[in-house]
């Protein structure tokens, strides 16, 4: 019995997964059964509203056609056929105009971090940022300074490789009761503003010492995930974290210009972990 309740868990973990990854990254494909009959139902105007038309203009880049440089496409739509959030009408632009469009999403309550890319000029969350309903265009472009896999969709791997590298775990020895690690309230409420961070990566994308030192510089996200772990009281590891900072280039390229603070969608300030570390 205890062998089949094992491989039943496992086998519902793996769905689990192949569920997850499948929402994460929206691809090329054709709409679905569901998309189509959403486009049926929404088709015709509500009662009493005027059109109220906006026009998003969106990067395009396809590596299936190298010799063809990036450009903006201009889609507009009827936001009063749409819901609020600069999400919402994107996957409206999949759905029922162009099912070429490219981009990520998951949650759509800003906690996963996968539809981060530059809205108008700043870094944010598709699903965190509200369509601006004012006359002029929406501009959308992938995270600043990041190879482009395509139209909407950065790479990642550099950023997850400089998480993995700072070792984002607890360590430390068995619990003496060999139960639980203790932690006060008030060692507790040191990792506030920390342990929230979604790795959207839109602050480490705003931070031109990023920009140009990506390759060494960790960045604000990563910066900040190090510092939540040598910050908590239960890890015992402090020491050997910071001297893997003892460079010049890991940690001390931040020049405290604060464009992570600025930008990030949950609120966060990179900038002031960076400093107490």
């Amino acid at each position: 019995m205890s062998f089949s309740l094992r491989a039943t868990s496992s086998t519902l973990a793996a769905r689990a997964l192949i569920r997850s990854q499948a929402a994460r990254s929206v691809s090329s494909s054709a709409p679905s059964k569901y998309a189509q009959a959403s486009k049926d139902q929404s088709s015709a105007p509500p009662a009493g509203k005027e059109p109220l038309m906006k026009t998003f203009k969106i990067y395009r880049w396809n590596p299936d056609e190298p010799s063809k440089k990036p450009f903006l496409q201009s889609y507009t739509v009827d936001l009063n056929q749409c819901g609020p959030m600069v999400l919402d009408a994107i996957i409206k632009i999949k759905n029922e105009m162009d099912p070429t469009l490219t981009f990520r999403r998951s949650c759509r309550e800003g906690i996963c971090g996968s539809c981060a890319m530059n809205i108008d000029g700043q870094n944010t969350l598709a699903c965190l940022c509200r369509i601006d309903r004012a006359g002029k265009d929406t501009k959308l472009y992938p995270l600043p300074h990041m190879y482009i896999v395509k139209d909407l969709v950065p790479d990642m791997t550099q950023f997850y490789k400089q998480y993995k590298s700072i070792e984002p775990w607890l360590q430390a020895d068995p619990p003496a009761d060999g139960k639980e690690h203790h932690q006060s309230i008030a060692d507790r409420a040191k990792l506030d503003g920390m342990y929230e961070c979604i790795l959207c990566a839109c602050c480490s994308t705003s931070c031109p010492s990023y920009w140009w030192n990506q390759d060494k510089y960790l960045g604000p996200a990563t910066l900040m995930a190090a510092y939540r772990w040598m910050a908590d009281s239960r890890d015992m590891a402090g020491a050997a974290r910071k001297e893997k900072m003892q460079n010049e280039m890991s940690m001390y390229r931040c020049h405290t210009i604060f464009n992570c603070s600025r930008t990030c969608p949950k609120g966060l300030n990179p900038g002031k972990a960076i400093a107490q570390m």
